[in-house]
């Protein structure tokens, strides 16, 4: 069937139309978006610092810069996603965002200078934010609703793929050298790029009622914003297991680096697990549920280092925040599909201001904490404790709103 040519030649976009794909090709695209922008651009990067450090590629001072550039990209993607993709179709965005984040770590590969390096990782970033926001909105409406926990679930399992192989393919790579473990990095990047390139769907979702979209749900507007803070405050809440999880088991602890580094790996064999379980579960009890209990959960487990620092405490700990660091992902965008049911753009639109929010609180909260630790004499028990307090208000602040909510709609008076 003959089909119009994109207008302006575009020629990305000129790809962007192929014959339409099934639920579970867009599914799979959608996981090695997040694999590749998230996984890898940055999760990668955790276990090369040491490496970069002591191959004279940067100073320690200066590679702390480099991360910090990778997390100012991820805000800059998270805001520009969407109007980028009101100028062309978000399939091409997509694919040109995954693109950038293969090329950045293929010019990683040569540190030519700081300002080099700054820009690629500041690209890597970028690219990952973008990709946080479009990927997973791109697919889901194509996905029936009884199976959108679950498809979520399997898209963001690629953020914790790349955390697992971030502990294992990146040290025996590194054997090989810097150069070599990001040309390797590169090249798997490019591969699912290729894979994922004809599994986009197109823009419009089907089978959707146009008159759909204009009903409300009542309670959507302070139901949204409870949302958003919650999320905010969840990746405040990360931060300590993200940051301090292996520099604490090994100098705190006084258990050495190959002890701590084997926490980290049991962190990432959470976050591959985590995202499928937790959509599973929402598809289970309701999203809306799902989030109030990870909420609690993630609160208890991101406290038990300071509360309980024995092995199978720590064990724990390490392995449930590692399932809700991308765990929490699908929940929270599921969250936003149960509050604004029927209405593709509002969705994008609010998930967009979910993951700039979740960007801002968490480069914020890295900041805070590495700030508190560095000026409180080096204590790690409290920066755990301000972790679950973060998310114990998150809970609080989703509790209290939606009680209000459900409240108000008994007495005919929607709280929007």
């Amino acid at each position: 069937m003959n089909r119009p040519a994109p207008a302006g030649g575009d020629a990305l976009a000129a790809s962007s139309a192929p014959s339409p794909v099934t639920a579970w090709q867009a599914t799979l695209a959608g996981f090695c978006a997040s694999l590749v922008g998230i996984g890898i651009a940055r999760f990668a990067y955790t276990p090369l610092l040491p490496a970069i450090v002591a191959a004279h590629w940067f100073a320690a001072s200066s590679a702390a810069y480099l991360g910090a550039a990778n997390l100012a990209g991820y805000l800059a993607g998270a805001v520009l996603a969407r109007p980028a993709a009101n100028l062309v179709a978000a399939r091409v965005v997509v694919r040109a965002m995954m693109l950038l984040a293969s090329v950045a770590m293929l010019a990683s590969a040569w540190p030519l200078s700081f300002g080099w390096f700054f820009v690629w990782r500041f690209a890597s970033g970028l690219a990952g934010g973008g990709l946080m926001v479009l990927a997973a909105t791109a697919v889901l409406p194509h996905v029936p609703p009884s199976r959108r926990g679950l498809a979520s679930g399997v898209i963001f399992m690629g953020v914790g793929a790349g955390i697992a192989a971030s502990g294992t393919l990146v040290p025996l790579w590194l054997h090989h050298g810097l150069v070599a473990t990001w040309l390797g990095l590169a090249a798997i990047s490019l591969a699912l790029t290729a894979l994922a390139w004809r599994g986009w769907p197109g823009d419009r979702a089907p089978h959707i009622d146009p008159a759909a979209s204009q009903r409300r749900v009542p309670g959507q507007a302070w139901s949204l914003r409870a949302l958003y803070a919650g999320y905010a405050l969840n990746a405040a809440g990360l931060v300590p297991h993200m940051i301090f999880l292996v520099d604490f088991v090994a100098r705190g602890l006084g258990l050495g680096v190959q002890t701590g580094s084997a926490y980290w790996v049991l962190f990432g064999l959470g976050a591959l697990a985590g995202p499928v379980l937790t959509g599973h579960l929402a598809d289970r009890i309701g999203f809306g549920r799902a989030l109030r209990l990870a909420y609690l959960i993630e609160a208890i487990a991101v406290a038990l280092p300071a509360l309980l620092p024995g092995t199978a405490w720590l064990v724990i700990s390490s392995v449930v925040v590692g399932a809700f660091t991308p765990g929490i992902v699908p929940l929270a965008l599921g969250r936003i599909h149960e509050a604004l049911p029927h209405d593709h753009a509002a969705q994008k639109a609010a998930w967009s201001r979910a993951t700039t929010g979740f960007a801002l609180l968490q480069a914020a909260g890295a900041y805070g904490m590495s700030y508190l630790f560095a000026h409180d004499g080096g204590r790690y028990g409290q920066l755990f404790l301000v972790g679950s307090g973060a998310l114990l208000l998150a809970l609080t602040i989703d509790l209290v709103v939606n009680a209000a909510g459900a409240a108000a709609q008994r007495h005919g008076s929607p709280p929007d």
